[in-house]
């Protein structure tokens, strides 16, 4: 197999009706034989520049070549040549696995015994064997990048073009790609790799960075963390509330971002600088600075012009949240069975008011399902859950009114504007008249979303998206949020810009219940429960659970690490065989 580069000159590509082009002036070269990382900021044009790459848009100015042809001019034999995975999943989910590829084969071309044989290759690579009957609908969100990898590798692709396959799948899946997609590499393929994981544009042998849809770096993820050598620095022995350390230190000029890692706090500085007086902090006289190594998302955030701060227009409308109860929501033994199949098994846990309590664990362990039972939104098998010490089972739609739900999915109404839909959910919230009409235009103001009141909510970006669905979600300030993997797949920036109103929220006595599959986010919780097949296997503070993973190999192990040793050392204790 000969080895695929595309060579990008001058490219810009605009919409109708679009402000500002979605692609201006790019040129870069994406050499052969290795995985290119494609990033920046939710809307910065990674999207749209794989799709010109693939052919399914054509350039308005500016020329794309692969091995020198054009996309456009000579789309039917790149076709051949290009293996497309979109970022939303492009597969029919009332098809089985099996089927998917039939189908996928059918439109590449792939006949006869080649497909047989091609069919067994791909389920072995990918591990799919085991699931052909299996609806492509009830896979794991792992299972469903595996098979659209698949998909994509039906044929003889040379250039393998991925859209995000890591979002919203567990870093053990992200592994497990990220381990075969390497495999490809050595069979001589070509791939871009677009992400919002910046952990994994440092897998990258190298990247383009785009924001606004222009390039800013081209090269080796290395040179680029290489600018804030010497910047990064750990707070650690604080002593008080790290949350509100962590806004003071945003507030500082001297400060561009920072981050909460389990007890302490990490920072970046602007360039120039190399420590920080903690007076000004409040980190109390214990604390003390050490430097870090720097990361390749710390470099992200630097060219980009520093994280969006640390105080919370949110926050600073929200009424602090009083009551009479210290434990704002409480699992007992909750069960969820399907037929044969238990989705949750026993859980149990409680959190305190002003608490965020984090639930990890892979895709399919049971998180959403846990959540949906204590949203009232499910009814469990057998178990109770109370919120405000309000019975789920016995009165639902009263508890509701306590809570806020943003789920996993969009699940806004499509049919409905921006606008009607923040009228009809804080209707369903019960505020009406003036009052109302004052909450929602603060979350207009709040989320930024003046530009886009008159459209539907599925034509906005990722990142607003996610801000409309969690502007519905406290429009009624909710003793209790409940936030279903809130930041799956938008950038770094966005992320920030969430857990700044989250840690606001906390310190106006809101309770968060949290899942993630960004271990770093995992972070910020107070508690964490690790959840393994319907289990919770590991609860404790984000240190505690790293504690639980040291090995005289790995002493100070990552979240991320931690998260993978403690579910694989459960596999190994209790095994089971998927039928």
């Amino acid at each position: 197999m000969s080895e695929t580069s595309v060579k990008i000159q001058n490219l810009r590509k605009a919409f109708p009706k679009s402000q500002r082009p979605a692609l201006s002036g790019i040129s870069a070269e994406i050499r052969p034989g290795i995985i290119t990382g494609l990033v920046g900021p939710d809307g910065a044009g990674k999207t749209t520049l794989m799709r010109l790459i693939a052919g399914l848009l054509l350039p308005t100015a500016g020329t794309i070549s692969v091995d020198g042809m054009e996309p456009g001019r000579d789309a039917g034999r790149l076709r051949e040549w290009i293996g497309y995975m979109p970022q939303k999943f492009g597969l029919y989910e009332d098809l089985s696995v099996e089927e998917n590829l039939t189908l996928h084969a059918d439109l590449r071309g792939v006949i006869g015994s080649e497909r047989q044989e091609v069919f067994r290759r791909l389920l072995e690579f990918t591990d799919l064997a085991r699931f052909q009957a299996r609806l492509a609908g009830k896979l794991s969100g792992g299972m469903k990048q595996k098979l659209g990898l698949a998909c994509a590798l039906l044929g003889h692709p040379r250039l393998l073009l991925l859209d995000e396959p890591g979002v919203g799948v567990d870093p053990i899946s992200r592994r497990e790609l990220w381990k075969m997609v390497h495999e490809l590499i050595g069979q001589g393929l070509t791939v871009v790799w677009s992400t919002a994981y910046l952990d994994e544009a440092e897998l990258c042998e190298e990247v383009l960075l785009l924001n606004d849809g222009r390039l800013l770096f081209a090269g080796k993820p290395s040179a680029l963390t290489a600018r804030v050598q010497g910047r990064c620095l750990q707070i650690r022995s604080i002593e008080g509330n790290r949350r509100q350390l962590l806004t003071r230190a945003l507030r500082l000029p001297e400060v561009i971002d920072g981050t909460i890692q389990g007890r302490n706090v990490r920072l970046v500085l602007r360039a120039g600088l190399q420590g920080i007086d903690l007076q000004p902090l409040d980190a109390g006289p214990r604390a003390e600075v050490r430097p870090i190594p720097p990361r390749f998302e710390d470099a992200f955030i630097d060219v980009l012009g520093g994280a969006p701060g640390g105080d919370s227009a949110l926050a600073q409308r929200a009424h602090r949240v009083s009551g009479n109860h210290d434990i704002v929501a409480e699992a007992i033994d909750l069960t969820k069975k399907y037929g044969d199949f238990t989705a949750a098994d026993r859980v149990s846990f409680s959190v305190k008011r002003g608490e965020i309590f984090g639930l990890l664990g892979p895709n399919g362990a049971g998180k959403s399902t846990t959540f949906r039972m204590m949203c009232g939104l499910l009814p469990p098998t057998s178990g109770t859950a109370h919120v405000l010490g309000i019975d789920l089972k016995k009165s639902a739609s009263r508890a509701r009114q306590h809570l806020g739900y943003m789920a996993q999915k969009f699940s806004l109404y499509g049919n409905l504007s921006v606008r009607q839909n923040l009228r009809f959910f804080s209707g369903a919230y019960g505020l009406h008249g003036a009052r109302q009409r004052e909450v929602v235009e603060g979350m207009i103001e709040v989320f930024k979303l003046e530009p886009f009141l008159n459209i539907s909510p599925d034509t906005l970006s990722l990142g607003f998206k996610q801000r409309l669905a969690l502007a519905c979600a406290v429009m009624h300030e909710p003793d209790l949020l409940f936030l279903d993997e809130p930041t799956s797949g938008v950038d770094p920036v966005t992320r920030r810009e969430f857990w700044t109103h989250i840690n606001g929220l906390i310190e106006k006595s809101v309770t968060v219940v949290v899942t993630t599959h960004f271990m770093d986010e995992a972070e910020y919780c107070d508690r964490l429960g690790l959840v393994f097949r319907g289990r919770i296997i590991a609860a404790g503070t984000p240190d505690e659970l790293k504690s639980q993973a040291a090995t005289a190999g790995n002493p100070a192990p990552s979240m991320e690490d931690a998260f993978i040793a403690l579910v694989q050392r459960q596999e190994l204790e209790a095994p089971v065989t998927t039928k």
